[in-house]
Order: structure tokens, then C-alpha cells, then sequence
């Protein structure tokens, strides 16, 4: 399993000593999520806050997964692979041409993710699964970190990992919102590779037990 730590829930003011803290606690990606206020009810960061990061990912091998929940994201996609983000994750509900979007992404030497709101059908992003480094299943609707897991998420990610394994798939799995100690394992379970987390790491006192916490959660025998 791949922890990819979502930045939106570390402190703004202490946001470089956090994630250096998370990826020396056992995290391996640091997840950055993009809101413009049209989207979704919220704004974030830009490509600044990519580039900032940039060194601390070089430095350590982390990967810089940037989670596009904007509209037009085509007019973005360069501004966020210069400043150094690895992977780039677009939704189908804000693409008209899905496929092209994602082939740029991938001619500019990033990987390309495709996700989708929980109320949209996974057969949305069917036909562009064999073009795809990664497809996210969002957990929660998008928007603000710390809301509650949607109990019948998993039942999608079971469905999308059969849908890539019917194909052959060898693209992660992402689930991201609401995933904790007490559900990891049940997100893992149902074909999870890479597992988003915020408030589960970045909340409390220490980011170093709450990773070794989704760890041994993770790790768990059914």
C-alpha cells in the first residue's frame, strides 16, 4: 500500500516541516489537492506550493500527486508539471476531451490520473482506463478535508478494481476522503494501492504515531 499524505490537512503556516515530518514518519507521496471555488466550494493552492515542495520530494523520493478539482483544467496542466508535480489527477466531470487531457499529461513526461465525484457512474471513465497511470475514487465529495467516509465507496472500488483487472490494468487504485485507522483496512481489502490520508495524519499530536497507526491498521489479517 502507497500512504500518500493529503497536505490540505496539515497546518498552512508550518506546511514544509509537516510533510518532511509525515515522509520521514513512513509516508510516500504527498497529495495536493487543487480547488478553484467553482468546482467545488473551496480554494486551495497553485503550482507555487508544488514548486516549494519540490526539493523536499527530491530530497527524500516522494512523489508530488496533484489532485486537479477545477474547471478547464487543460489551461493548468503545464503550470503544474513545470513546477514539479509527478502525477496529475483530472475529473471526467470537468473534461469535454477526457482522452486528450490525459495524453498530454503524459507527453509532458508526468502520469495521468482520472477520477470521479461519488455520484457518477464509474462506466464515465470505462474507456479511458487503459490510457490512465492511476483512477482515484473519490470517498467523500470533494471539496473540504475531514469529512466522513461514504460507506458505499467500497463497493466501488471493488468494482473498479475489477475493471482494471479485466483489462490487465497495471494502474493504482486511489481511494481518497475519509479513510482512517478504523476503515484502511476495508478500503485496502476491496483493491486499494495507494490510500490517501489527511486528517489521519496530520491531526493529534503526533504524525509520527498516526502513520505507524494506518500502517499496522492496513496490515491487519482479516
Amino acid at each position: 500500500m502507497i500512504l500518500s499524505s493529503s497536505i490540505i490537512a496539515s497546518d498552512a503556516a508550518r506546511l514544509g516541516d509537516q510533510a518532511r515530518e509525515a515522509l520521514d514518519a513512513g509516508v510516500d507521496w504527498l497529495h495536493i489537492d487543487v480547488m478553484d471555488g467553482r468546482f467545488v466550494p473551496n480554494i486551495t493552492v497553485g503550482p507555487l506550493v508544488v514548486e516549494a515542495l519540490r526539493p523536499l520530494a527530491d530530497e527524500t523520493g516522494a512523489k508530488l500527486d496533484v489532485h486537479l478539482m477545477i474547471e478547464e483544467p487543460r489551461r493548468y496542466l503545464d503550470d503544474f508539471i513545470d513546477a514539479g508535480a509527478d502525477l496529475v489527477t483530472v475529473h471526467v466531470e470537468t473534461c469535454t476531451h477526457l482522452h486528450r487531457v490525459l495524453t498530454h499529461i503524459r507527453s509532458r513526461g508526468a502520469m495521468a490520473g482520472v477520477t470521479l465525484n461519488p455520484g457518477t457512474s464509474l462506466s464515465a471513465i470505462a474507456e479511458v482506463l487503459p490510457d490512465v497511470d492511476m483512477a482515484l475514487v473519490m470517498s467523500v465529495d470533494p471539496g473540504f478535508s475531514g469529512q466522513k467516509y461514504i460507506p458505499e465507496s467500497t463497493e466501488r472500488i471493488r468494482r473498479l478494481r475489477g475493471m482494471l483487472n479485466q483489462i490487465a490494468s497495471r494502474a493504482w487504485l486511489q481511494v481518497d476522503g475519509g479513510v482512517y485507522a478504523g476503515n484502511i483496512r476495508e478500503v485496502v481489502r476491496a483493491g486499494a494501492t495507494v490510500v490517501v490520508a489527511g486528517n489521519a495524519v496530520f491531526g493529534g499530536a503526533s504524525i509520527a504515531d498516526n502513520v505507524q497507526a494506518l500502517r499496522d491498521a492496513a496490515a491487519l489479517e482479516a
